[in-house]
């Protein structure tokens, strides 16, 4: 029964994935999200940055929690005035009020996605959206007497619900929609020499560096961004994970400003001294490698310890 089921949901997904019938609804959507995130601060909010994660998937805890308890409520019974009965619609009242927020955190992380997760996302919302209007309509239903309207439409969306949550967990599990890009890539803990990016087996050395341009190099083939900082009389070689943790954005493309890399993708901001986060809408920190010249060429190396899901898919 699992392998015929699990076969159907990739069959079905695959059809949202790779369908582009709506995707100029989408693609206008996503832009109109975008808008406000110019606003720095509106933008570190949203997307959780302070926290380190993001901040929907906390968010949405508030309103589906309250929802799923009205149904309890509803399915134990009792009248239109009985104590069950009130509590239901009080709570579905706050799931609808709270469904606000979580929309905004969620539409933030989705207007970051492109192609197939854009058109996941947009299932997603549209669902969720429909599962809000079909709460709005049981709490009025309840509001004007018609309980039993009124339990038939929350029935309805917490079916919603269910496959609304579903979407969200495929991209978050399936196509890693706000998880670390760089969670699986396992730097050397040894001194390595760096390779130069497009060059053959080339090691790079500190004379190839311009002085506060992020360059890209590899160590064991992970990709890693150098900078040489500094003025005449004292200069540091510092290196960061490339791939931005964000969305993997190439951060060597992006602008060195004020001892921060800039993402020349959704302009998230880690101060190059230790990798932390400044600006959304990357929630976690760059990972950071030493760095030092050894007889003129550049050498990395990571340190700390790495978690056993990092090293058992390499080894």
């Amino acid at each position: 029964m699992t392998a015929p089921a699990n076969r159907l949901l990739d069959r079905l997904i695959a059809r949202v994935e790779n369908s582009d019938r709506f995707d100029r609804i989408a693609d206008a959507a996503a832009d109109l999200a975008a808008k406000p995130l110019a606003f720095r601060p509106l933008r570190n909010v949203l997307s959780g940055t302070a926290g380190g994660h993001p901040l929907h998937p906390a968010m949405v805890l508030a309103p589906m929690g309250s929802w799923l308890a009205a149904s309890y409520l509803d399915v134990l019974g009792g009248k239109t005035d009985s104590a069950n009965s009130v509590a239901a619609q009080r709570l579905i009242a706050a799931g609808l009020v709270t469904a606000a927020p979580a929309a905004l955190t969620g539409a933030s992380d989705w207007s970051y996605t492109t192609g197939a997760e854009r058109r996941v996302g947009f299932a997603h919302a549209v669902g969720n959206w429909l599962a809000i209007g079909l709460y709005a309509g049981s709490w009025s239903a309840r509001r004007q007497g018609h309980l039993t309207t009124g339990k038939y439409l929350a029935a309805g969306g917490a079916a919603l619900l269910g496959v609304t949550g579903w979407l969200g967990g495929h991209l978050a599990y399936a196509r890693g929609v706000g998880v670390d890009t760089t969670a699986f890539q396992v730097a050397p803990d040894e001194w390595t020499e760096v390779i130069g990016a497009g060059d053959g087996n080339s090691v790079v050395n500190i004379a190839d560096l311009v002085l506060d341009q992020p360059t890209l190099v590899h160590a064991d083939g992970v990709p890693v961004m150098v900078v040489l900082i500094g003025g005449a009389d004292e200069r540091q070689l510092l290196a960061l994970a490339d791939r931005c943790t964000h969305r993997g954005g190439p951060l060597h493309e992006g602008s060195y400003e004020d001892g921060c890399i800039v993402c020349p993708w959704h302009e998230s901001r880690f101060r190059v001294s230790d990798g932390q986060v400044l600006t959304g809408p990357a929630t976690r920190s760059q990972p950071t490698y030493e760095a030092r010249a050894r007889y003129g060429a550049v050498q990395v190396r990571r340190t700390g310890e790495t978690g056993s899901l990092r090293t058992n898919p390499v080894h």
